[in-house]
């Protein structure tokens, strides 16, 4: 009987481990997704490979029918960068947060950099990715993505920089008492801390990347052009053609695209990040999607995933030792034995390298651009410097005016933040170039200046930094923290004042950065606009650069390259680092 027993309860535990991995009816709707996404991919891939000779026997054709390849092709080279973005922000964000000498390096180089326009990485790099691959397509798909990586990494790296310098004090203490190593924090506590304001900047980053989807799929090496199939390069080809009817076909596209993966990728994100709010009562109205419940409800498709989830939380449990600096603000061990002094000597020397180092590339650019300008060209690409500083400056302020307060109201309802999330997306993609022929149709027939009426096109794109953010930082604010308002009957200006823009401060800090940064990049294609043969320009430097790359002349491109990455440097250091620093300091939910 009692071998009875046993190999019946062996059949039992045979059929339960069976009927675990039988699919049920989610599964059957997940799985063909799943299978979608994978074929698409490896379409994608395989297209790589080809030849380059394939793009000159299959040139881009404004046949709409071709539409659909097209963004398919467009969408994988934005993931792909996307994925790559994630990578360079967790690791240059935490080195820059985490490491007190590499900060100094580290935050204004991602100043300079995000300063730099698309087009002066393209015509840097692009040789260099196409020697990768000589004769194949995959060397100009690097050059592209490359190029789309460079406008999606500065806005998420400095998302995330910012959390982890705001990450709460007490919350610090607990993961020491835990004795957690740096690896183990990393992953248990400054991950899951930035994850909310990281996920609302990765969305704004695959929507900044479209704003430069035209210059990434069109790319020039000397006097030949390589077009890459995609959207960007079918709206170039509309543009040039003039034909209205494509550009449409192009905004239906991008509408499609944008609703499919805000549906498939950033709605579940949404919804799964928020587990990782800072609260100790939980929200009434928490975001929902459907796909992450469909996955959720399904049988075979989870037992599928949970190896890779235990393999995550093994690596991410790895007491792994990484050197952890003092954060600013925080007590110092007292010196022993000249610790002090090896530290301070350590300062100086790291600083004098800067220096150095600083001084020598500046002796080499002025070196270079010398060959080809004049003092008067230096004196002339300041005040067109200054020019479009007034209106990044403008612009800016105006779109907080417009967006902080509505971002605001967003967030603090996340029924409508689902609504507004797809619509918000959709018109921070929106390229410029769609807006071309309505500028320069409206400046042409009215006799209007364009140094005035071509300034919404700088904002159109980047005024979504602010409310991206913003939104991120109320969806972040504790609860607990309304649920106290409330009881006080805080309410109007000073519910404003004193808990609500303090709140949310830091957040709008890092959307400000990045959004004025943006402006400038958004300047070369606003300052010079074009619908046909009709070519209109405004005096700034955005023009300056755009008219002098066409030109092909390097040592013009050099310079007002560098006197835009100056400009931006220097607002940054002197307002903008400044408020972020006091932030830092004064308004951290500690």
């Amino acid at each position: 009987m009692r071998r009875l027993s046993k190999h019946i309860d062996r059949l039992a535990s045979a059929n339960a481990a069976a009927w675990r991995l039988t699919p049920n009816r989610w599964d059957f709707v997940a799985f063909p997704m799943m299978l979608c996404a994978i074929a698409m991919i490896a379409i994608g891939f395989h297209q790589t490979l080809a030849p380059m000779s394939t793009l000159a026997a299959e040139p881009v054709s404004l046949d709409w029918r071709m539409l659909p390849e097209y963004a398919l092709r467009t969408t994988l080279r934005m993931l792909i960068a996307m994925a790559a973005a994630l990578v360079f922000t967790l690791i240059y964000g935490t080195l820059a947060a985490k490491s007190r000498r590499a900060e100094k390096v580290l935050v204004p180089m991602l100043d300079i950099l995000q300063s730099v326009p698309v087009l002066g990485y393209i015509s840097i790099t692009v040789t260099f990715f196409l020697s990768l691959a000589p004769g194949k397509v995959i060397g100009a798909e690097c050059a592209a993505i490359f190029a789309i990586f460079t406008s999606q990494a500065w806005n998420m790296t400095f998302s995330f920089y910012q959390s982890l310098r705001t990450v709460p004090r007490d919350l610090g203490e607990v993961s020491r008492s835990f004795q957690l190593t740096g690896w183990q924090r990393f992953w248990k506590l400054d991950v899951p801390f930035a994850m909310p304001g990281l996920v609302w900047n990765m969305m704004m980053s695959m929507s900044g990347g479209w704003f430069f989807v035209v210059a990434s799929e069109a790319i020039t090496v000397g006097n030949r052009t390589v077009t890459l199939p995609g959207v960007g390069s079918y709206l170039a080809l509309a543009i040039d053609h003039r034909s209205l009817s494509a550009v449409l076909a192009v905004i239906v596209a991008m509408a499609i695209v944008i609703l499919l993966y805000d549906q498939l990728l950033f709605r579940p994100l949404v919804a799964w990040s928020d587990k990782f709010r800072l609260d100790n009562t939980s929200s009434q109205d928490a975001p929902a999607s459907w796909l992450l419940d469909l996955i959720q409800h399904t049988r075979l498709i989870r037992r599928l995933l949970q190896p890779f989830g235990w393999l995550l939380g093994a690596l991410a449990r790895v007491p792994l030792r990484m050197p952890a600096p003092a954060r600013r603000g925080s007590p110092r061990p007292p010196a022993t034995d000249g610790g002090g002094w090896r530290a301070r000597a350590g300062d100086l020397l790291w600083g004098a390298a800067l220096i150095a180092l600083t001084l020598f590339l500046v002796w080499r650019v002025v070196r270079f651009v010398s060959t080809g300008v004049g003092w008067h060209d230096v004196g002339e690409v300041f005040w067109l410097g200054l020019l479009t500083l007034l209106r990044v400056v403008a612009l800016t302020l105006i779109a907080s005016l417009i967006w902080v307060p509505l971002g605001v109201l967003i967030g603090l309802r996340p029924a409508l933040a689902e609504k507004v999330q797809p619509l918000a997306q959709f018109l921070a993609a929106f390229p410029a170039n769609l807006l071309f022929p309505v500028f320069v149709v409206v400046i042409v027939r009215y006799g209007l200046n364009p140094d005035i009426w071509l300034s919404p096109l700088i904002v159109l794109g980047t005024q979504w930094y602010i409310l991206f953010n913003v939104i991120a930082g109320t969806t972040a604010y504790p609860n607990d923290f309304r649920e106290v308002t409330a009881n006080f009957g805080i309410r109007g200006w000073q519910w404003w004042l004193k808990a609500m823009l303090p709140g949310i401060f830091p957040y709008y800090i890092t959307g400000a950065i990045t959004a004025s940064g943006g402006a400038w990049n958004a300047s070369i294609v606003a300052e010079a606009v074009s619908w046909g043969n009709t070519d209109i320009s405004a005096h700034g430097l955005g023009a300056y650069i755009a008219q002098t790359t066409a030109a092909g002349n390097y040592p013009k491109i050099i310079l007002g390259i560098a006197v835009m990455s100056l400009f931006v440097t220097l607002f940054n250091r002197l307002l903008w680092r400044p408020l972020y620093a006091w932030a830092e300091s004064r308004l951290r939910f500690d």
